[in-house]
């Protein structure tokens, strides 16, 4: 049933019904396997750092451990599922497991793209709306951390209920918006999620992160901005990571969006085989990177890590840096620091 629904998307299939080879699957699966292992490590050890070193467990904080929690959703379903599909040369778990498939990474990719949105709010009212982020409390951050979630979940229950529909792409190793079917459900739900789920989040992080550079530039004597360049060695380097968030967000998703405004208002046939994989590996790409950016370029979470590798007790881990996400908004916003 699945492999019928591939179509005719190319004329250059083999014979068990996808457009690459066996040798070219393999040497996809061998990327799932590698990058899917690398996430979940290092996304567990993120939640490790969290469990033992209880000065982490701030509200802020709390939205980092939710992107790590799904990191590990998409390394742990996603990969192992594509992995073992392109080893068998063709989607193996039939019509239930692509649901399933398609459904979770949907969820979790939306769910992630919502979070990486809450940290630059966070991030923006810490340093230039100390008066409202002075108002953050704990129900504050419990509800936009839900809010990502139930994001995510709207927009993988819709296929499933019958807006747009998740069906093999042409690899015919993995699951996702089936966008070969180029009818008005398809179109508009393609439209809604690149407008909610990138346009917006791109726009809004862009701001936050535009308007918390301007901020220590104009104030390079306020508390809050003396305190930041204890963590980041100057304002270049508070520069450099704002640039690489929004960057490493477009390259990891630009490619799906692109594919996904191809299919909409263009002919889904001529859509490249390599352009068809590449884009989904690029968005799930995000689960091992986002741990370098958001931790290991974090100095207390970096020293964190290396106690816990070191087996030192709470007490033997160095604590005197910290970002501002790791510091309760009351004192950023009254200076004290």
């Amino acid at each position: 049933m699945l492999r019928n629904n591939l179509g005719n998307s190319s004329d250059s299939k083999n014979e068990d019904g996808s457009v690459f080879s066996q040798t070219e699957h393999n040497i996809v699966a061998a990327y799932l396997i590698m990058a899917g292992m690398i996430s979940i490590l290092s996304n567990i050890i993120v939640l490790g750092i969290f469990v033992k070193y209880k000065e982490l467990r701030t509200s802020t904080n709390a939205i980092i451990i939710n992107l790590a929690v799904t990191d590990i959703g998409v390394s742990s379903i996603g990969y192992p599922m594509s992995a073992a599909s392109d080893l068998y040369g063709r989607w193996k778990f039939g019509y239930a497991g692509c649901q399933i498939y398609a459904g979770l990474n949907i969820f979790f990719g939306m769910a992630s793209i919502g979070l990486l949105t809450v940290v630059a709010l966070d991030r923006y009212l810490t340093t230039c709306r100390p008066d409202a982020g002075r108002r953050m409390t704990t129900s504050t951050y419990t509800s936009m951390i839900l809010g990502a979630w139930v994001n995510g979940l709207f927009w993988a229950l819709m296929p499933i209920v019958g807006w747009a529909n998740y069906a093999p792409d042409p690899t015919g190793a993995t699951c996702t918006i089936n966008w070969r079917k180029n009818d008005a459900s398809f179109v508009s739900y393609t439209m809604a999620v690149v407008a909610i789920n990138f346009i917006v989040p791109l726009t809004v992080m862009f701001y936050c992160y535009y308007h918390v550079t301007q901020s220590m530039k104009r104030h390079p004597t306020s508390n809050c901005t003396q305190y930041l360049n204890t963590d980041w060695s100057d304002q270049v380097d508070v520069t450099k990571m704002s640039v690489i968030m929004i960057f490493m967000f477009l390259v990891a998703w630009s490619p799906y969006s692109i594919v996904c405004l191809w299919a909409s208002f263009g002919d889904p046939k001529k859509i490249p085989p390599s352009m068809a994989i590449i884009a989904p590996l690029f968005a799930k790409s995000s689960t091992f990177y986002n741990p370098c950016i958001y931790v290991v370029a974090n100095k207390k979470f970096r020293r964190a890590m290396f106690a816990m590798f070191k087996c030192q007790t709470h007490r033997a881990m160095p604590v005197t840096s910290i970002l501002p996400m790791d510091v309760p908004q009351n004192q950023l916003a009254s200076g004290r620091i």
